[in-house]
């Protein structure tokens, strides 16, 4: 990705690790909207690059199969703004 070599060894331990924040991000945002509760903030913002470049990898199931996280990505990625910034993005 980004035109480097990944060493999928060491994407696999963080992955594993990545999937159990997810776990508690999933259960967040079953009850809040946002990160950081009601409305959109930096908190989110943070995450954007970061997400979009995993929903480009091979394991982007790690986002996609957690509902409430996934909803969460589509609602902070369908703005104009993103879009914009995300289409500027090598991947």
């Amino acid at each position: 990705m980004l035109g480097m070599t990944t060493d999928m060894s060491n994407a696999e331990k963080h992955a594993e690790k990545l999937s159990a924040v997810l776990d508690v991000y999933e259960a967040h945002l079953a009850k809040n909207k946002y990160v950081a509760g009601d409305v959109f903030t930096l908190a989110d913002l943070n995450h954007m690059p970061e997400i979009y470049l995993l929903l480009k990898s091979p394991k982007a199931e790690l986002i996609t199969s957690r509902p409430h996280v996934k909803a969460w990505w589509e609602d902070i990625s369908a703005r104009p703004a993103w879009k914009k910034t995300a289409a500027s993005i090598p991947v």
